[in-house]
């Protein structure tokens, strides 16, 4: 019998699942919407919103700010989104009673028709999306190649 189990498993151990929100929550408070299956998107959305909760807390009362603060760093292992949970998003949500994520369905991924959903934050900043993510965002989009003198040939 299953009860009391309210999360699902995913298909991977404890240890792999917690690490995989942890990455997860920092990508959706770093890019602000992300793309995913239905099912980790599902499990996401409690994950952020009691990190959010965590950061207005922390504004709320000052005297707790260091503990909450650590406390999220622990949970999501990443200090810059944590600064940006607590210095932006926190800010952002103040007068909102929860409910800061959406989840929208997107269709089913070619390949394994597994249930796709785009989660995001509402009330998002639209410049946040695909901000600085990897070397494709560094690109700007000159082909040119090397001239012939600083060609380099691999030894081996």
């Amino acid at each position: 019998m299953k009860h009391r189990i309210k999360q699902r498993k995913l298909g991977r151990s404890t240890s792999h699942r917690k690490a995989m929100l942890a990455n997860m929550a920092a990508s959706l408070v770093k890019h602000e919407q992300i793309v995913t299956t239905l099912p980790k998107a599902k499990e996401l959305r409690p994950f952020v919103e009691k990190l959010i909760t965590l950061g207005k807390k922390a504004k709320a009362t000052p005297d707790t700010a260091l503990a909450n603060r650590r406390r999220a760093v622990s949970i999501m292992r990443d200090e810059t989104q944590v600064k940006k949970l607590f210095d932006v998003l926190a800010d952002r949500y103040k007068d909102r009673q929860g409910g800061y994520c959406r989840i929208m369905k997107a269709g089913f991924r070619y390949g394994d028709a597994a249930p796709m959903a785009v989660i995001e934050l509402v009330d998002r900043d639209p410049e946040a999306k695909g901000l600085d993510s990897g070397p494709s965002a560094d690109f700007d989009g000159d082909f040119t190649l090397p001239p012939e003198g600083e060609k380099k040939v691999a030894a081996g």
